[in-house]
């Protein structure tokens, strides 16, 4: 018979064999959909098995490692920019550090800042840097350990490489390796002889003092370039394009300072501040950009004054041991304590 669309309908009896077979066919196809789901995720077991077998035991431990969570722990604070921009007096407001003189906060500097900044075409990672997903980096100080110790290809086989001060790498590749991917600095201690310029390299100026962020804002702008109130005369050229600096953000300081000596904020007048190394400064802005840390060249050995200070140079243990602005067994105890606790590794 033919419904009111036109269509053949055929009126099957309820007790009808085809009725019947209908019910069992469709009882067969509940069951082997169920069957095939059951397959589908035993073979999906299976495969994952498969293939975390066939990885080999190195690669597992470097994605166990890949991503420290330790390092937020060890900073106690959430992730910042460690450059500063040109919103510096927004992102101050935010982290305390307009309440601060320089160096643990932007007080004293902020016309300098201003000038500086806006002269500086970029105040974040490279790219280059920003795109690897996980950023295995090695942090390289300038210790006398350093020496012969044949570390070069090591060092340079390290996604990310940050260097200090002015340490060279021209003569002593086989020992420190070649490649700087970040060279911290300050006025006094930055490069000014072009054969040691590298065109990979991002340089990360610290502000200490207003004369530290004057002296930025007199070398970009071109201006005559004071050299009142530094300890040693600082760099009278630039040998780096601007696209190279970054400003290290004073937080990064703070944090040393307070968080990881525990330095009190206010010294008594009868002592002189103590203030961090540019290797501790460079070991927590590791922590912030990179996913693993190494360190090589950070022993100082101060029961032997006539040992060798750095990798290069004559100088000798002594000079460190006279040093009052630093406090090298806080520093030495913190390294210990995370090389204990396997945070970082101590490749010396």
């Amino acid at each position: 018979m033919f419904d009111r669309f036109g269509f053949c309908s055929v009126l099957v009896p309820v007790g009808s064999t085809m009725y019947q077979g209908f019910i069992v066919m469709r009882k067969f196809l509940l069951i082997g959909i169920v069957v095939a789901a059951v397959l589908h995720f035993l073979l999906h077991i299976l495969i994952q098995k498969w293939t975390v077998a066939i990885i080999p035991t190195d690669s597992m431990k470097e994605f166990k490692t890949c991503y420290n969570e330790n390092f937020r722990f060890i900073l106690n604070a959430s992730e910042i920019e460690p450059f500063m921009c040109g919103d510096f007096r927004k992102q101050s407001v935010a982290l305390g550090t307009n309440r601060f003189d320089l160096p643990y906060g932007i007080r004293k500097g902020e016309r300098y800042f201003d000038l500086a900044l806006k002269n500086l075409p970029h105040c974040s990672l490279p790219d280059e840097i920003r795109n690897i997903s996980c950023k295995k980096c090695v942090v390289v100080g300038n210790g006398g350990v350093l020496r012969n110790s044949t570390l070069g290809k090591k060092i340079d086989s390290y996604d990310v490489v940050i260097r200090m001060n002015d340490g060279p790498v021209l003569g002593y590749e086989e020992d420190v390796g070649q490649k700087t991917t970040f060279r911290l600095c300050y006025p006094e201690s930055i490069f000014s002889d072009r054969s040691h310029y590298d065109p990979n390299t991002t340089v990360v100026l610290m502000m200490f003092k207003p004369h530290d962020v004057k002296w930025l804002s007199e070398l970009i702008t071109r201006k005559r370039v004071s050299t009142y109130g530094f300890w040693r005369k600082p760099a009278m050229n630039l040998i780096y394009q601007t696209h190279q600096l970054r400003v290290l953000n004073p937080f990064i300081l703070q944090q040393v300072s307070q968080n990881i000596l525990n330095f009190p904020k206010n010294f008594p007048k009868t002592e002189k501040p103590k203030h961090p190394t540019t290797g501790i400064i460079a070991i927590t802005l590791a922590f912030h950009i990179c996913n693993e840390v190494h360190v090589a060249g950070f022993k100082y050995n101060l029961t032997s004054l006539n040992s060798s200070l750095h990798y290069y140079g004559n100088e000798t243990m002594s000079v460190m041991a006279q040093n009052e602005y630093h406090n090298i067994s806080a520093e030495q105890i913190f390294l210990n304590g995370l090389v204990q606790r396997r945070e970082i590794t101590n490749l010396t």
